[in-house]
């Protein structure tokens, strides 16, 4: 009789030494991630755009943040110190080919070619004014007296010696340079040029013959 309660004893100490899930190994020091049921509705990353300011001159790196599967949040970055033109937006994408990034590329190539291209922008009796890309080249006999870059909005302002009578011009020039208009006004012993950009700029000044050639960097 004593028997039987001991075996019932012996079954209870053995039950609660069990180890709850039998499945997975006692010894195993990786933690396993608790993962959700719930259905994933975020769509697929076609592709994200990010535009620069205007100072912006080298990429120095980018950096992704994303969630894991566990919820939790993390980066990952990639050195790349090139250069960089702010006129164009940054792309992140998972797609290698697609007609939006074709319809970008040749939108890219043609804005090129259109800023490459020499432009006579202004023609006066006694001043022009020829685009090309990012340099601005002013023909003139008159003497450069001073040049010197101003904010909001940036421009170059150049004065040139001449005793002149004119009325003001502003000119606006065509979309897709990166000069927006020029602004021509007279003062007593000079005149001011005022040359509008489309966004923050330092610039080289060279002359040659009867021209200054402006270079924006």
């Amino acid at each position: 009789m004593i028997i039987k309660p001991l075996l019932l004893i012996l079954f209870l100490l053995t039950a609660l030494d069990a180890r709850e899930n039998p499945f997975f190994p006692v010894d195993s020091s990786e933690e396993i991630s608790v993962t959700t049921n719930q259905i994933n509705t975020i769509p697929p990353l076609k592709r994200a755009s990010i535009e620069l300011p205007s100072t912006a001159r080298v990429l120095e790196s980018v950096t992704i943040r994303y969630k894991n599967l566990d919820g939790s949040i993390a980066t990952k970055s990639v050195e790349i110190k090139e250069g960089v033109d702010w006129h164009l937006p940054l792309f992140i994408s998972q797609s290698y080919c697609s007609n939006d990034s074709k319809t970008t590329k040749s939108q890219v190539k043609t804005l090129k070619v259109k800023q490459e291209k020499a432009l006579e922008v202004l023609n006066l009796d006694f001043i022009r004014f020829v685009v090309t890309g990012n340099q601005i080249k002013i023909i003139t006999k008159d003497k450069l007296l001073r040049d010197f870059l101003l904010i909001k909005p940036h421009r170059i302002v150049c004065d040139f010696k001449r005793d002149i009578d004119i009325r003001s011009y502003i000119t606006k020039l065509p979309k897709g340079l990166v000069f927006k208009r020029i602004r021509i006004g007279a003062h007593k012993g000079y005149y001011r040029v005022v040359v509008e950009l489309d966004g923050y700029y330092t610039y080289r000044l060279k002359k040659e013959n009867s021209a200054y050639i402006f270079t924006l960097h």
